[in-house]
């Protein structure tokens, strides 16, 4: 039984997979199910332009074909290969070995490249091609989060070799930092009799959206993108993550309802599709901007092979005013891309597991009175030396105190 139900199985798969590959995907700009225009399709950043503006183009919004010509003879120029870092001998299965692991593999070669776009920028507004400035509050609380994280890197092994390339002029010191007992300045702690409990353990639900693998953000400019329509939707799988738009008059939800993508509303404003999203979550993080980001995305495809891209950013608590970028994408072979890989945000996708059940045998040391508060490291004042702190610590990690002391029975 096993046996035949597997097998029903692998036939399942590959008619899907075979549907996914044959099925068509229109490659005309005749007009979709959904009553507007199609823009379906495997799309990908047509040109190679840089986000902002540069010093070097101040005042330039287009460059000439000869400028174009220039500048991709200076990117393409050979250069002396870089130093392969696995000449540096380290003992296998040490920190020292899998970090800076994957040197020179993914080199970027000029048949991969993009062709170089005459737009200097992709930021269209405010004319000079420049991300208007962040608000004062939104600068303090970024640059609050980056002194935390750097202050943590002076322990970390892989700034020991990789000073320039990968520490942002932080200096190795080997030891951890007193701010490692921190909570992160955006991390919400927990309060427990006045004390502030860090608990980055507890369960995954703890750790930052990247670190679980929920590393999707809108908007998303540029990286490869399959559109598919019905007549009521259109979706789009995108490198990591998707989403689906419903095309709507219905009002948005009430702003109690928070999502990670946000809330949004398409409609057709005769061939372009224009998509309205609010409603972010307070964990959101784009450009400093959180749960009042507000996105207007406009899809219009302006021949068979191009469809151009362009997203108003809005949020008045994170800019001194809105701001757009426009990018054209490229109309892409389906065949190659009617499968996209899983993305990876650490290599197998077991390193938190392993960082929960570490943490697990920790709060069980602790339980026992054999090693400090996991979640503070606090040794003399807090676990060992207050038994009483130590069974509210443990009752709120889910273990039960027994006669007074406190006892690891399991999490709730």
């Amino acid at each position: 039984m096993r046996k035949r139900m597997l097998s029903l199985f692998g036939v399942a798969a590959v008619v899907t997979l075979s549907s996914l590959a044959c099925g068509p995907v229109s490659g005309e700009t005749d007009k979709a199910a959904s009553g507007g225009q199609d823009l379906q399709g495997t799309w990908a950043q047509k040109y190679q332009i840089p986000l902002q503006r540069s010093a070097r183009d101040a005042g330039k919004e287009l460059l000439t074909e000869a400028e174009v010509a220039q500048r991709e003879a200076e990117r393409d120029k050979p250069k002396p290969p870089a130093p392969l870092r696995g000449e540096r001998i380290a003992k296998r299965g040490t920190l020292e070995d899998l970090s800076g692991a994957y040197d020179t593999t993914f080199e970027v070669t000029p048949e991969t490249k993009r062709p170089i776009g005459r737009r200097t920028s992709l930021v269209v507004d405010p004319p000079d091609g420049k991300i208007p400035p962040r608000t004062a509050a939104v600068q303090k609380r970024m640059a609050e989060l980056r002194d935390f994280q750097l202050a943590l890197m002076q322990s970390v092994e892989t700034c020991k070799h990789s000073q320039e390339i990968n520490c942002y002029g932080v200096k190795y010191t080997g030891t951890v930092s007193p701010r490692h007992n921190e909570p992160p300045p955006s991390y919400l702690a927990v309060d427990i009799n006045g004390d502030r409990v860090i608990n980055r353990a507890d369960g995954p639900e703890d750790y930052g959206l990247g670190e679980r693998c929920l590393s999707g953000r809108l908007p998303v400019i540029g990286t490869l993108q399959r559109i598919v329509q019905s007549p009521d939707s259109v979706s789009i799988l995108y490198e990591g993550f998707q989403r689906v738009i419903p095309i709507t008059t219905n009002p948005h939800l009430p702003p109690t309802v928070r999502q990670r993508f946000g809330d949004a509303r398409g409609h057709w404003e005769g061939n372009t599709l224009v998509v309205d999203v609010i409603n972010f979550t307070a964990k959101t993080d784009f450009q400093g901007s959180r749960e009042n980001l507000h996105l207007i995305e406009r899809f219009t495809r302006t021949d068979a092979n191009t469809l151009e891209y362009g997203v108003r950013i809005e949020d008045p608590t994170a800019w001194e005013k809105p701001w757009t970028v426009q990018v054209d994408m490229a109309k892409q072979d389906d065949q190659p891309y009617r499968i996209y890989d899983e993305p990876r945000c650490h290599d197998g996708n077991y390193a938190l597991m392993d960082i929960l059940v570490g943490a697990r045998m920790m709060d069980k040391a602790f339980a026992e009175h054999r090693g400090p508060d996991p979640a503070t490291q606090c040794i003399l004042i807090c676990g060992q030396g207050n038994p009483e702190y130590a069974a509210i610590r443990m009752r709120g990690r889910g273990y039960a105190p027994v006669d007074g002391t406190p006892q690891a029975t399991g999490r709730k």
